[in-house]
């Protein structure tokens, strides 16, 4: 174990020599450029200082923007989030950064192919978003967008489809790198990996851009961070990074459409990478000369994952969902006023939900943890700590019970993911565990990801500096695969850090009494497991462990396999039981009620993570009703958050069995005390 003070790996140096690849509605073949020799892999700059200090960010407007490889990516895996959030007035925008153009085919089952036509599927494809968020924001679906022409960095072009009614905006941006190339069939893979290649955009029928531009790795950054510079959103969603590992066949490989060795679209991934730079970029930039942090807060989508895992929708949920698909899709018989086309025909009507795939089925987070993390200072006070422009941050309640905090105290650490793991030592001192980006480079150079600790130096007082605890994983490539890091204080004065390793198994490592670590090793095998673990200790002092699985919920004690509970299609939540075990609470998969692997259940149906706590009568539970509404049942009764900011991110937390702490769309921290007005 290591105490670091270094940064992540994002280089910003331009390189001196491309191969430029044009794409097909360019009209073009690959062309090299002659000039100087290729740069060396990136190093290290100054951009992620994990030093706390800094000022925060405040007062800015609640705005979702969301990154997205092709048309349609938000729609399938980032609902019903996007949708939640556009209902509560916060305002979206969506970047696309490739132009959908694929084949150049826009098929429908039953009907003649038509010749290929890639500027004209690109525009098809963004009609359907249209369409899909004219709905969504409750107008008619061919109501008229304003377009225009947005510069951007290096002056580049992009269109801009803005749409407003009843007081709620969206716009939508289009890039329009191309998907493939002549020479690359995966284009935007290759510009995360290639450091001597530049692409050319494609031109979209329809659109006002009527020039194309060129990318390379370093200005596609530049762009995507010059749009979070312009737009300072306070929610951020993204597809996932860092893939799960996946050994598939060849043919299923290429009939799931992922990329190989890992489950998801090669595009999504790289995409999302490109997007956790800019992030970075974006931060480096606003606190280049001082400038406070951004805030914002993050969550990134698991992609065709979906594909592999239960399914996680409640019929209601998932038939809203799948509703935003059918306008996208469209239909070659509507009169859309785009005589391109009128939606990406393969997708409409019943297709999403008759789709053997089932990407639709589901949502997954990448990093699934719980938050804000709460502690309790003595006197009542409460604590929450969160990410913020993807660094630790603490709020204090400014006096007990009152539910409003204080600003934001910068703690440092970044890039961090967001998900963070608190456990309280016997004296009251806070552990706080992260997964950071330790290099995020690409084009050669590394990408690592590792556990973080930060420790509290007294009760209620600083921190020590940050340390590395290392990967259960060796290599790149396999650490890029944990997961969100669970811990638990257990009553013997050891801490049991437990994160999901490569295989898609648990890994832990233990802290004794006095500070010192054990090694890292992975808990015996039962079956391949989800993200999003729980840990409890039993009346015994036993410690549970308990993780979603293929065929059903796998169950270890004091790190021994125990008998597997029922399926569930997410995250369990358990409480100790007076007989020394636990009583665990679940969803089954494609089900809302809740059900016991103990006995009966209240009725608390919904979707989403559940939460649960000890209560005087009987356990208490948190989660989300089908609308996406905070939930808590308690002494029998069933209690909603009706009022309040919307939450974002993956669910909030129970501190006890009294109060519920959530991170709204504003980046700030809420509290709701069944009631009180929240």
């Amino acid at each position: 174990m290591s105490t670091y003070g270094g940064t992540g790996a994002v280089d910003t140096r331009r390189p001196a020599r491309r191969t430029v690849l044009v794409g097909a509605a360019a009209g073009a073949a690959a062309v090299a450029v002659a000039g100087c020799s290729v740069p060396a892999p990136p190093g290290r700059t100054a951009s992620a200082d994990p030093a706390p200090g800094r000022p925060v960010s405040t007062g800015h407007r609640a705005l979702l923007m969301q990154f997205a490889a092709h048309p349609d990516d938000d729609l399938y895996f980032m609902n019903p989030d996007t949708q939640r959030l556009l209902d509560a007035g916060v305002p979206v925008v969506s970047v696309y950064v490739t132009a959908g153009e694929h084949t150049g085919k826009n098929r429908i089952k039953g009907m003649p192919e038509t010749p290929p036509d890639k500027a004209a599927y690109s525009s098809a494809r963004h009609q359907g978003l249209r369409q899909a968020y004219a709905e969504a924001l409750g107008a008619e679906t061919f109501t008229p967008w304003r377009k225009h022409v947005a510069t951007l960095a290096g002056g580049r072009r992009a269109e801009v489809d803005t749409l407003e009614h009843d007081g709620r905006r969206v716009e939508l941006v289009f890039l329009n790198l191309p998907m493939h190339t002549p020479r690359r069939y995966m284009a935007l893979p290759a510009l995360w990996q290639d450091r001597a290649l530049e692409l050319r955009t494609h031109l979209s029928a329809d659109s006002p851009v009527t020039r194309a531009d060129t990318y390379d790795h370093t200005g596609l950054i530049e762009v995507l961070a010059g749009l979070l510079a312009e737009y300072r959103p306070t929610v951020v969603h993204t597809l996932d990074p860092d893939p799960d590992i996946q050994h598939s066949s060849e043919a299923a490989r290429k009939r799931d459409s992922e990329q190989p060795g890992y489950s998801d679209h090669g595009d999504h991934t790289a995409v999302a990478s490109f997007t956790w730079a800019a992030l970075l970029r974006r931060v480096a930039d606003a606190t280049a000369d001082g400038g406070p942090v951004p805030a914002f807060t993050t969550t990134a989508f698991r992609g065709y994952y979906n594909r592999h895992w239960p399914k996680n929708l409640p019929p209601r949920v998932l038939a809203e969902k799948a509703a935003h698909l059918v306008p996208y899709g469209g239909d070659p018989s509507w009169e859309c006023g785009n005589p391109s086309g009128c939606g990406d025909y393969g997708v409409g009507g019943d297709r999403p939900l008759t789709n053997w795939k089932g990407w639709v089925r589901a949502t997954h987070y990448r990093w699934p943890a719980a938050g804000p993390a709460v502690t309790e200072e003595a006197g009542g006070r409460l604590v929450a700590y969160g990410v913020l422009g993807l660094r630790a941050v603490r709020w204090r309640e400014r006096e007990e019970r009152t539910g409003v905090f204080g600003e934001p105290e910068d703690l440092g650490g970044g890039p961090l993911a967001p998900a963070l793991a608190p456990a309280v030592l016997a004296d009251g001192r806070v552990l706080l565990f992260g997964m950071r980006f330790a290099a995020l480079s690409g084009r050669g150079g590394a990408d690592r990801r590792e556990l973080v600790l930060l420790e509290q130096r007294s009760p209620g007082g600083p921190f020590l500096a940050w340390r590395g605890l290392g990967s259960p994983e060796r290599g790149d490539d396999r650490g890029r695969r944990i997961g969100a890091p669970v811990a638990l204080a257990a009553p013997d004065g050891r801490v049991h850090l437990f994160v999901r390793n490569a295989d898609k198994g648990v890994s832990t490592r233990v802290r004794a009494a006095d500070g010192s670590w054990s090694p890292w090793r992975a808990l015996p095998v039962q079956e391949e497991v989800q993200d999003g673990l729980t840990a409890l200790a039993d009346t015994r002092g036993r410690v549970h462990l308990l993780a979603a699985g293929r065929t059903a919920v796998r169950h270890w004690v004091d790190g021994a396999p125990a008998a597997p509970l029922p399926l569930a299609g997410d995250p369990v939540a358990a409480v100790p039981a007076g007989d020394g075990d636990v009583q665990v609470f679940y969803r089954a998969p494609a089900d809302g009620r809740l059900r016991s692997a103990s006995g009966t259940a209240p009725a608390f149906e919904g979707y989403g993570p559940l939460a649960a706590a000890p209560g005087a009568r009987g356990p208490v539970l948190l989660g989300r009703d089908e609308r996406g509404r905070v939930q808590l049942h308690r002494d029998g009764r069933l209690l909603t958050r009706t009022h309040g900011v919307t939450p974002a991110g993956p669910a909030p937390v129970l501190h006890r069995d009294q109060a519920v702490v959530g991170l709204g769309a504003d980046a700030r921290p809420w509290v709701w005390r069944p009631g009180l007005r929240a």
